[in-house]
């Protein structure tokens, strides 16, 4: 005879105990005592996208990157507002999306734009910080613009830092497998010699630690701004040594693939798939850059060690950011400006002090441009009222809270507007003037890699038309 224990009851006296402490673990989490002038890093990695080992990609060598995310929060679904490094960084910098400042192309300047805005950092100057930037944080070309300050905003900074390392003069010794584009576009890649430290980005750590070390004693906001793993990819070779090229694949595309997409969505990549560069060729700028990301990862560590050794940890929130996604073949496209999650998703991390998350990991949809406003949260600093995003900084004590904002995200390429939303099981696109050149809609929890094209079919127009609206709403005039 097989005994059934009757199911246990939870008495509304427990249910009770136990809401009213969540309710007070999200009470604290929010009411932290952060300190009240807390410093800022603002690390910001070039065309970094969530390859890393805090996000999945366990063969990837990350580990001063994941630590940080070990020790803060993780968003795993944050989403700049346009794939492309000027528009992108404008629209965070800035707090206004791109349609709303008018950049959306990397040849504009966001000061004939929107002459009167603050921006982030700037507003810490004007709240008594001390401001400062090394390397790229407004857009600047890569590599034409190392050394220089490229489209920076004086109004900024109190003072800038433009390191140029060998890996610029050392561009003639690249392996270059796309003649036919600009060293700025080309799949090429270099295993430099020498020491980390002669490298830009040796340098961009090197330098804000200097200003770490001089400006320790008042409030700070220092901007580090790594130029790789950007193209070309260049690293110390021992970087290189790492990963094996053997066990680093190409992904793979149905051949009718082309046909089951508008041509819009894969214009990112004008000579389809991957630049026309063979398998192999493909998979080893694919080692390239994750040979640049673990370069970039252990210059991150360097500033990490400094904050510790300074005693500054406990008064300087930390905030790690790729300025969008970035493609390495899925679909067929090489490097951003597509709408996919390749390109559109980032990276970012924020560890503050004072505040003790409930976990480390969230899966939330943020936007870029909600940065601005958490770290006015955060300094309690008045921001400007025009700012287009929110303060994340309930998720910052609760990750898994109560969220349910969509990301919208858009782009421009070869004159065909892109539009898309990326809701929490939805990613929907429309291509050109309301979508006349073609739409997409995919499932992300069932088509995560978003291989299939739901539109074509009529079993989801509810919800096209829901996100349509949607689009409609966020972009009146197309």
């Amino acid at each position: 005879m097989i005994m059934i224990a009757p199911k246990k009851t939870r008495s509304p006296a427990r249910w009770l105990l136990r809401l009213t402490i969540l309710l007070l673990v999200g009470y604290h989490s929010l009411t932290a005592e952060i300190p009240p002038r807390p410093n800022v890093l603002f690390i910001a990695i070039d065309d970094l996208n969530t390859r890393l080992g805090c996000y999945g990609f366990d063969h990837i060598s990350s580990p001063h990157i994941d630590k940080l995310a070990s020790e803060g929060v993780r968003f795993d679904r944050a989403y700049c507002q346009y794939p492309s490094c000027g528009p992108s960084r404008t629209s965070l910098l800035t707090g206004l999306r791109p349609q709303t400042s008018g950049m959306i192309n990397n040849r504009m300047s966001f000061r004939e734009l929107i002459p009167d805005a603050v921006t982030l950092p700037q507003l810490f100057r004007k709240n008594g910080y001390y401001a400062a930037r090394v390397g790229k944080i407004f857009h600047q070309r890569v590599p034409a613009d190392i050394g220089t300050s490229g489209a920076d905003d004086p109004a900024s900074w109190d003072e800038v830092v433009n390191p140029r390392g060998r890996d610029k003069d050392e561009e003639h010794l690249l392996t270059v497998y796309t003649p036919q584009l600009g060293i700025a576009d080309a799949m090429a890649y270099l295993k430099a010699e020498g020491a980390d430290g002669e490298q830009t980005d040796g340098k961009v750590a090197d330098e804000a630690i200097r200003l770490l070390e001089t400006h320790r004693e008042k409030p700070f906001f220092i901007a580090a701004g790594f130029y790789r793993p950007h193209i070309p990819y260049i690293a110390p070779k021992q970087y290189f040594e790492r990963y094996d090229i053997e066990e680093t694949p190409l992904p793979k595309i149905p051949e009718d693939y082309r046909g089951l997409v508008p041509s819009a969505a894969l214009s990112s990549t004008p000579d389809w798939p991957n630049f026309h560069t063979t398998e192999r060729e493909a998979r080893e700028c694919i080692l390239a850059y994750d040979a640049c990301v673990s370069f970039v990862d252990t210059q991150v560590g360097k500033l990490l060690e400094a904050v510790d050794r300074l005693g500054l940890r406990e008064n300087t929130i930390i905030v790690l950011w790729g300025d969008h996604g970035y493609h390495l073949g899925e679909h067929g496209l090489w490097r951003k400006n597509s709408l996919y999650e390749e390109s559109a998703r980032a990276p970012l991390i924020f560890r503050v002090p004072g505040m003790e998350p409930t976990g480390h990991d969230c899966p939330r949809i943020v936007e870029f441009v909600d940065i601005y406003p958490t770290l006015a949260d955060l300094a309690n600093l008045a921001p400007p009222s025009e700012l287009e995003g929110v303060s994340l900084r309930p998720l910052l004590g609760n990750p898994v809270g109560d969220w349910n904002r969509p990301a919208y995200i858009q782009t421009l390429f070869v004159d065909v507007p892109g539009y898309s939303i990326r809701t929490d099981r939805w990613r929907y696109v429309e291509w050109g003037e309301q979508g006349d050149k073609g739409i997409e809609l995919y499932d992300q929890r069932l088509d995560p890699k978003e291989m299939s094209n739901l539109a074509l079919s009529k079993d989801h127009s509810e919800v096209i038309e829901t996100l349509r609206k949607k689009v409609g709403k966020n972009w009146p005039v197309q």
